[in-house]
């Protein structure tokens, strides 16, 4: 499988809560002793030149931007020492989250699945090559409406992408064309209907989306 074509042939989006301190501490929640894991569909990928849609249930959207690793090579039980060797590249990607639901959802000890699952709640930028980019030491950024609104580096990561790709691959078969989406640091806030978000690595990359209300 081209690992390029993640969007289309990847089976599997693993997401990462909590991974900035920064960002745990902004909606009141403990700092993990291991990474939390949470699963999106695929079917929530969105590429650039669509909207993310806002469906009816959902009263508060946040936007959560995060850096994406692609696997390229099938693993399981993957030492750290040999994580990267997994790697592909990377996306720069949106972990869209239904605010409302998810604390419905933590209330009530459920799972976040419908919060996190929703289509167009996976918006990610194009393939980069793992050379391309250096995953240690990136900043990732995100603005509305021209706005800043996040600004982190992925060096503030409590677990680093060697120590989660060793820790997921524990659970689940790492396979060619999954994305692991690895935390966003704090500043996560709402977006309504008729605003534009605009995120980007550095000034290496760049992505926009508009957000529009339900079909």
């Amino acid at each position: 499988m081209d690992v390029r074509q993640f969007v289309r042939l990847g089976r599997k989006i693993v997401a990462v809560g909590r991974n900035y301190r920064a960002h745990a501490a902004e909606l009141g929640n403990t700092v993990p002793e291991q990474p939390m894991v949470f699963l999106k569909p695929t079917s929530s990928y969105v590429t650039q030149g669509r909207p993310i849609v806002i469906p009816p249930r959902v009263t508060e959207l946040h936007h959560e931007v995060e850096l994406g690793v692609v696997i390229g090579k099938e693993g399981r039980d993957i030492p750290k020492s040999s994580a990267l060797s997994h790697v592909a590249g990377y996306a720069l990607a949106l972990d869209m989250t239904a605010r409302n639901l998810q604390n419905e959802a933590k209330k009530k000890g459920h799972p976040w699945s419908v919060a996190k699952g929703y289509d167009t709640f996976c918006p990610v930028s194009d393939f980069i090559d793992r050379d391309q980019l250096d995953w240690s030491s990136c900043t990732l950024w995100l603005k509305v409406d021209g706005q800043e609104k996040q600004r982190g580096s992925t060096s503030n990561m409590i677990f680093p992408i060697p120590d989660l790709l060793a820790f997921i691959s524990s659970i689940f078969t790492l396979e060619p064309g999954d994305l692991i989406l690895t935390g966003t640091p704090e500043g996560v806030g709402p977006v309504v209907p008729g605003q534009t978000i605009t995120a980007g690595l550095d000034d290496f990359l760049e992505m926009t989306f508009p957000v529009v209300g339900p079909r």
